[in-house]
């Protein structure tokens, strides 16, 4: 199957109008929020971002393009059984094998953090040199939270299983346990505070090298977006994330998610305009 929900096709990100076949990338939602630790709701963060994308303009004046230039198709939201972390990450994998399969550019929307240990196992499988670019709040490398070792603060640890250390580079990180940062800075690449900066300096080791985005909005500063599970002042501006895209762009990059949109938090909807946002920009950025 490769439309999970005929009946709200109407809610396609941005009306997206190409066929599963003819498509160059493929939008897929990861409605999971079973291992959320502080405030649920992530799980609707998927639809949500599809719905306001009506708000966006079909051309993008930081690219200089419009949508309709790229043949991207929406595929809806991956029905997960509810409460059960590995079946759902078992689901999320099929799919997205499937896709990279086809040679689309998957693009994944959450869904709470831990979504996105499946699609970086299918890309290190395919890639096993792969480099992830971690832009979060949070280290993520707790070896388990509660007992539990599939959650969404434990990402990057789980995905240490598919992915060298060396190869993982976060940024925009300033929150976690002391021994998660002591263990960042030995063994992986670790950039506290700052995206875009610190990004510009590594571009040249990394070009080249297949990359797989993944991108937590509590990056961004809660006073830019608010609706996310576990906010953290201290971040980036909405400005610098969409900066930060057009960094990434000039590299090799395989894959792209964005995690932990929360709607029922921000009432506002300046999350879900922001998310939709940096999605237009990956699409008429990173898909080629």
């Amino acid at each position: 199957m490769h439309f999970f929900n005929p009946s709200y096709s109407g809610h396609a990100f941005f009306e997206a109008q190409s066929t599963y076949e003819n498509a160059q990338a493929v939008i897929y939602g990861m409605p999971m929020d079973w291992t959320t630790s502080f405030r649920p709701g992530s799980r609707f963060g998927p639809t949500r971002i599809r719905e306001v994308s009506i708000n966006l303009e079909d051309y993008s004046p930081y690219a200089d393009r419009e949508l309709k230039e790229v043949a991207y198709f929406d595929a809806g939201d991956i029905p997960l059984p509810f409460g059960s972390a590995h079946r759902s990450l078992e689901e999320i994998e099929s799919y997205v094998r499937k896709v990279v399969a086809d040679g689309k550019f998957p693009i994944g929307l959450g869904g709470e953090h831990l979504v996105s240990l499946a699609p970086i196992k299918v890309m290190a499988e395919k890639y096993p040199d792969l480099v992830i670019v971690h832009i979060d709040a949070h280290t993520d490398l707790r070896h388990e939270m509660e007992g539990e070792q599939l959650s969404h603060s434990a990402i990057i640890r789980r995905a240490l299983d598919y992915v060298k250390p060396e190869n993982v580079y976060q940024f925009g990180i300033r929150s976690g346990l002391k021994e998660e940062f002591d263990y960042a800075r030995d063994n992986m690449h670790l950039y506290k505070f700052e995206v875009v900066e610190p990004l510009k300096k590594c571009l040249d080791e990394l070009k080249g090298r297949p990359v797989y985005v993944t991108f937590d909005i509590d990056a961004v500063d809660p006073a830019f977006a608010p609706g996310t599970g576990t906010a953290e002042p201290g971040g980036i501006t909405s400005a610098e994330a969409i900066e930060a895209i057009y960094l990434l762009a000039q590299l090799n990059v395989v894959g792209f998610d964005l995690v932990e949109v929360a709607p029922v938090l921000d009432q506002s909807e300046r999350t879900q305009i922001l998310a939709s946002k940096l999605i237009r920009e990956v699409i008429l950025t990173m898909v080629k």
